[in-house]
């Protein structure tokens, strides 16, 4: 009767279970408009449960709006409830068509081994940012960040890449993809324009697309951004990758960073610098950030999530100081502050150089699995490519000889098991990156990278045999 089952192995109140059933049958049309409820003696009788149990799940639907009572006459179903039943979307029908890929040869960029992770390092760390954190703190801290956070990454900045920043310049972020949808609305205008390096992270410019701007690509070269190539007829921000150019890999040479200024100066407008790994970098120090040359016409953006963990989501940004309070109006307006414990334990990671140890570690053991994929690439394509860009990062672009990849060569890589991105994929012009790849590799053992580049080769070899035979 009434259609109800009650399970009683579920975290679910039987009340609450009982009131969902009816209110169920009512949105659906099952209880018409008017429909009297049962007695609360009959239903607790059928159900087997205290008759308090149905009084409380009645008086739900009531205080909800469902149902309505009077004194002397039943419970009664109230009018204006039933919901079309919503029609499944092509995309949700197309999502739960594809299955969840699993890949043979996982090139996937930007994937930093997670399972080196020092977990118990970290466990500690955050227990005692629990335990020792003022009561304060855990209400609503401003949109700057922790100050012991901000002084702990000045300091970073500073023994790291020999940057010498303010804590009060600094503000923390839910990682990189916030700090730009920030600056995209801190630099918006009537008619914006950006400039960006072409190729870049296309995914990141998406961000300033869906903000309304309009994107002028400025192409690179295995330098970096040709700054020869700007022109003032296209005033913007510039979106750049300096320390280590995505996706090919180029560090940018010292006049072209003053000409780059130079135009931003001209332009009244600022660098975005984009830093998303430049701290994995194998032969020599890193990069100094283009921030040093003009404080105050670059945004330099940082995150933590390529040298630690991507889903600790915690970046932080050099904002001017022409722009600051404009940037702390935003941030008060989006979602305030980042949670006070992440922030609190990562400063207690970088104050007792746990987390230069781990860089340190790591670059050791990148650099090792670097070399592991020259080495395959060599054994298994001979002499028919070469790498681009800096020894540095989790991925390389390499240029293979005579072919192109293009959105056919990803798709059917994929339906053979492997995860490799065109670098053609990044172009907002294309045609100029055809014959380059990227790999990543930071993510594979150097096993799981010398089978990877074999069976890439495999397909490769396949693919555009196939490829010529259909021309």
């Amino acid at each position: 009767m009434w259609g109800i089952e009650l399970d009683r192995s579920l975290d679910i109140s039987l009340k609450r279970q009982i009131y969902q059933r009816l209110r169920d049958q009512m949105i659906n049309g099952i209880l018409k408009e008017g429909s009297p409820l049962p007695s609360t003696r009959e239903l607790a009788q059928t159900l087997a449960v205290s008759r308090n149990t149905v009084n409380e799940a009645y008086d739900m639907l009531i205080a909800e709006g469902y149902a309505e009572s009077r004194q002397g006459a039943p419970t009664r179903v109230v009018g204006g409830l039933i919901l079309d039943q919503a029609k499944q979307t092509a995309f949700q029908q197309h999502q739960e068509a594809i299955p969840v890929p699993s890949f043979r040869a996982d090139f996937k960029t930007g994937q930093p081994d997670l399972r080196q992770f020092p977990r118990y390092a970290w466990q500690r760390v955050f227990q005692k940012a629990m335990s020792e954190m003022p009561v304060e703190l855990l209400g609503y801290g401003g949109p700057q960040g922790l100050v012991q956070l901000r002084e702990e990454i000045a300091a970073w900045l500073l023994r790291s890449k020999g940057l010498t920043v303010d804590a009060g310049d600094i503000y923390i972020t839910a990682g990189a993809t916030q700090a730009l949808h920030l600056v995209a609305d801190l630099l918006h205008t009537d008619h914006p324009e950006m400039l960006a390096e072409d190729p870049c992270n296309i995914e990141m410019i998406q961000t300033f697309i869906q903000k309304g701007y309009k994107v002028t690509p400025v192409p690179v070269d295995a330098h970096g951004i040709q700054t020869d190539a700007l022109s003032l007829d296209h005033c913007g921000p510039i979106y750049v990758t300096p320390s280590h150019q995505f996706p090919l890999g180029g560090i940018l040479p010292a006049a072209r960073r003053a000409e780059l200024i130079r135009f931003a100066r001209r332009c009244g407008s600022y660098v975005i610098e984009d830093d998303y790994d430049s701290e994995y970098r194998y032969y020599g120090e890193p990069a100094a950030p283009l921030y040093a040359m003009a404080p105050d016409r670059v945004i330099y953006i940082g995150t933590f999530s390529k040298v630690l963990f991507p889903a600790l989501r915690i970046g932080y940004v050099l904002v001017p100081r022409e722009l600051q309070s404009r940037w702390r109006r935003l941030r008060t307006y989006t979602d305030v502050q980042n949670p006070p414990f992440e922030q609190a334990a990562l400063a207690e990671f970088l104050r007792t150089r746990k987390f230069d140890r781990h860089i340190a570690r790591m670059k050791k053991l990148y650099r090792e699995r670097r070399q592991a994929l020259l080495d395959a690439l060599a054994d298994c394509f001979g002499e028919q490519w070469r790498p681009w860009g800096d020894a540095a990062g989790l991925h390389l672009a390499v240029e293979f000889a005579g072919m192109a990849f293009d959105d056919s060569f990803r798709d059917h890589a994929r339906r053979s098991g492997i995860r490799t991105v065109p670098v053609e994929h990044h172009c907002i012009r294309k045609g100029r990156h055809t014959d380059k790849l990227l790999l990543g590799y930071g993510h594979l053992e150097p096993g799981e990278i010398r089978y990877s580049v074999q069976y890439l080769q495999q397909f490769a070899a396949e693919y555009f045999k196939e490829h010529a035979r259909h021309r």
